[in-house]
């Protein structure tokens, strides 16, 4: 038996509790975890408040990342005993997730906790900072350098955008941070934005091409955001697109494309390759405070529900970490 939160459909509504559970109920896959350590992030918030469709199948147990041990175990890869991370392929969405105090999933879908990370580390950087580092890394591959001028990082104070903020800073970029929460400036300056700027800058609508600003940006809203910062983008600029709290419609033209050579990264950090989410998890590893999950918020999965309406009020910051 484990306790885990549970979601159920009810008509239009979705009931999340918590329940106790029976172990063969977990038939997904074949690698038994103790989940050690899930978070909370965007879409498990909408999943447990129902306010997105996110969940495929019912009832579901969400949580789209977590870190945990191994209990018991039909791959070769993994060892009862070994510590692992799981981030993505569906889990908490088709299958049963992390805010739980077991899981059961496919063993290719899980990958080792590099070095001496701790598994309440991995989790403060989760999934939110898996995105940010494959993000970045598309910037690199981009040949976006910090000579070349700011980066704009939107949504800064959640999960994806303040790890983003840390990790360009640190990189030596100069880093201007969008946000709808004035409330927060002085924490987004100590996190390395040496400007904030005010969400509703970006709520317009974008002429075809703008002034240019940002050599490149890191986009976890989208919508008309994502469509003004095209416009704004700089010659041989280019803008990482990995979230959707905007709007998923992107209402642009090809001009940043064709005359000013701006490049459009997609980012998918729910399919991405085993080798590099591995190189991810070793950078994140290495480029973050070593004090860095003491500065997340712990709830249990009692308060995981509250916490979930919270976030999506814009009550919350940063990263948001379940202890089963």
């Amino acid at each position: 038996m484990f306790n885990a939160l549970l979601l159920e459909e009810l008509g239009k509504e979705t009931k999340a509790s918590v329940q106790r559970l029976n172990e063969n109920q977990l038939t997904t896959g074949d690698v038994l975890v103790k989940v050690d350590y899930s978070s909370l992030n965007y879409k498990d918030a909408m999943a447990i408040t129902g306010k997105g469709k996110i969940v495929r199948q019912w009832p579901m147990v969400p949580g789209i990342d977590f870190a945990g041990t191994v209990l018991a175990s039909d791959h070769p890869n993994h060892q009862v005993g070994d510590e692992v991370i799981l981030t993505g392929w569906g889990v908490g969405e088709k299958y049963w997730g992390g805010i739980a105090e077991k899981a059961c999933v496919k063993g290719e879908w899980l990958v080792p906790l590099p070095g001496t990370m701790s598994a309440k580390r991995a989790m403060a950087i989760g999934t939110a900072g898996l995105t940010a580092m494959l993000s970045f890394m598309a910037l690199e591959r981009a040949g976006i350098k910090p000579d070349q001028g700011p980066i704009l990082v939107t949504g800064a104070t959640g999960g994806v955008g303040s790890i983003a903020v840390r990790l360009l800073a640190k990189a030596g970029f100069e880093v201007h941070a969008e946000t709808g929460r004035r409330q927060h400036c002085d924490w987004l300056r100590q996190l390395g934005a040496s400007e904030v700027i005010d969400r509703a800058e970006f709520d317009k609508e974008p002429a075809a091409l703008e002034s240019q600003r940002w050599a490149g940006a890191i986009d976890a809203v989208g919508g008309r955001t994502l469509s003004r910062i095209l416009s704004q983008t700089k010659m041989n600029g280019a803008v990482t697109a990995c979230g959707l709290a905007g709007g998923v419609a992107l209402n642009t033209t090809v001009m940043p494309f064709i005359l000013r050579g701006v490049q459009l990264l997609g980012i998918d950090s729910v399919y991405a390759s085993t080798a590099t989410r591995i190189e991810a998890w070793q950078r994140l590893q290495d480029s973050l405070p070593l004090d860095f999950e003491e500065q997340s918020e712990v709830y249990t999965l009692e308060q995981s529900i509250q916490a979930a309406h919270d976030l999506l009020a814009g009550k919350l910051k940063g990263r948001l970490l379940i202890q089963p």
